[in-house]
């Protein structure tokens, strides 16, 4: 039992019924004076952070900010952040989170979607707090109909979408998470706080709640963001150093002078990593857990990570932006069976099937791929102004990811490709996850994406963006060493040598840009 799933943790926490805001509240009072969050030299700890939420609360309030009012962040990763982020819920308003990065007319066309009143800038932040009570107002929040996001999707492979997450959702969601990597159950402390209780062995969990050290560049305006790398931290009291912008260099030093014990991420910041000479020159050996989300990690990066910091636990997760964020997780405790390519089993609460992928809701045998659906507590109520789009993913509880998953006999679930993503090639399914494993394998190759070319008579030919390795690299050398380890239906056709391949903000390849280049 304990290999795969939580010792000592049944198959269902017990979730307080409590807004967002006590998930600070209880924090600060239980970790005080630790610090929470450093940034550039300065600090903000878990008092402050409360006491500051307080007054931001308080001055939106002041400046006719209702309950339900949309508010939008536009700002990146930094210590203004979480004041305004639990601030505005703590007014029940509702987070809109903004990419800073995006360009002007995609941002006014998201704030019009959302209807935002307000959106914050981290200049404003210490105007809108300032001769405010440090006490939080008086406000009324339904947890399971009022709003606490309005969170945007990627838009990896179409127009964004706005997500509705109420308050519940996203309490429930930190909750799971928060317990699964701690060995927690949740608790309420004497003035209705949330707190973890962490009933877990030590030797199990080796970094117990209070402990936590981490570089956080996890953008806080995406969904594994706002949930892993802020409300799970809070709830765990971690300490976290922000880096605004990805230095491999930097990151790795500050690991080493912080002794972090934890690292989180997309796979694009391994990769970086792991190219970087000095990771091999700095101590990491207080590293106890390295957990990767937003993409699949491919099997050789996982391995390598695992050559250099032995001692460490890899584990990777997977959800979006309509389950908050999470849904399933590899085991985090030192004793848990972790399978290399797979992203564990679903959490607390959560319930995952996979049906056929051209339609239906009959689950598929054990070893077949199928749709990844989603039912469980964390679940997005909607799309916002979008009932059709909604109906269409959300069918009689479940939710329709269009992410293509495969289950072996233990339950561990393994993301094939996006729906969206297979190819055609006369009538058999291609997933290019399959092909960008082999390539990333390669010694010539840095980093691999693979789409569809639009072929007349085949469908759709697999065509590969790679980043050299080194400089002289033989293209058709390469397509030839990987052509020999697939059938022929699945071989590639093209290789496009490239310096970069586009992410997102999030790490997710860009893959219909990728498109885009070859149209």
């Amino acid at each position: 039992m304990s290999a795969t799933w939580p010792p000592h943790l049944g198959k269902k926490l017990d979730y307080p019924e409590v807004a967002v805001g006590a998930i600070v509240a209880g924090s600060a009072r239980r970790f005080g004076d630790r610090v929470a969050f450093r940034h550039h030299g300065e600090e903000l700890t878990y008092a402050q952070l409360w006491r500051e939420a307080c007054q931001f609360a308080n001055g939106l309030v002041s400046r006719g900010i209702k309950p339900g009012d949309r508010v939008a962040l536009r700002m990146p990763n930094c210590l203004p952040f979480p004041v305004a982020y639990y601030g505005l819920l703590l007014a029940a308003a509702t987070f809109v989170p903004v990419n800073p990065l995006m360009p002007e007319p995609v941002v006014a066309a998201q704030l019009q979607d959302a209807g935002a009143v307000r959106t914050v800038l981290a200049g404003d932040v210490a105007e809108i707090r300032e001769g405010q009570p440090d006490t939080p107002p008086d406000v009324k929040i339904d947890i399971y109909r009022d709003l606490a996001h309005l969170a945007y999707t990627g838009g990896t492979t179409g127009r964004s979408k706005g997500v509705r997450l109420p308050h519940r959702n996203v309490v429930v969601n930190s909750l799971q998470f928060a317990c699964w990597q701690s060995g927690s159950v949740p608790a309420l402390d004497g003035e209705g706080g949330l707190i973890l209780d962490q009933i877990s062995d030590p030797a199990e969990y080796r970094t117990r709640v209070g402990e936590g050290r981490v570089i956080n560049l996890t953008p806080w305006f995406h969904a594994m963001g706002t949930i892993g790398g802020l409300s799970v931290l809070i709830l765990g009291g971690v300490t976290a150093t922000l880096h605004d912008r990805f230095d491999p260099v930097a990151y790795l030093a500050d690991a080493e002078k912080y002794q972090i014990n934890y690292m989180g991420g997309a796979p694009a910041l391994y990769a970086a990593l792991l190219a970087c000479p000095d990771i091999t020159t700095r101590d990491l050996s207080t590293v106890r857990n390295i957990g990767s989300g937003a993409a699949p990690m491919p099997h050789e990066m996982t391995n390598a990570l695992q050559r250099i910091m032995p001692d460490a636990v890899i584990t990777e997760g997977y959800g979006l932006t309509e389950v908050t964020m999470g849904a399933a997780a590899s085991p985090t405790w030192v004793s848990g069976l972790r399978k290399v390519g797979t992203v564990g089993v679903p959490v607390f609460d959560t319930e995952i099937k996979l049906v056929p992928v051209e339609g239906g809701s009959e689950a598929v045998p054990v070893g077949e791929p199928g749709e990844v659906c989603v039912r469980g507590p964390q679940v997005m109520t909607g799309y916002h102004n979008r009932p059709e789009e909604t109906a269409e993913v959300l069918v009689d509880g479940w939710l329709h990811t269009g992410d293509i998953g495969v289950f072996d006999e233990d339950g561990y679930l393994s993301i094939v490709d996006r729906k969206k993503d297979m190819l055609i090639y006369k009538g058999y399914n291609v997933y290019p996850r399959e092909l960008e494993e082999l390539l990333i394998a390669h010694p010539s190759v840095a980093m691999a994406a693979v789409v569809g070319r639009k072929d007349v008579g085949a469908g759709e030919l697999p065509v590969a963006f790679i980043v050299p390795a080194k400089p002289d690299v033989d293209a058709e050398q390469v397509m030839a060493d990987i052509n020999e380890q697939v059938v022929p239906y699945k071989r590639l056709r093209e290789i496009v040598v490239t310096d970069q391949i586009p992410i997102s903000p999030a790490g997710k390849i860009l893959k219909r840009e990728l498109r885009e280049r070859l149209r």
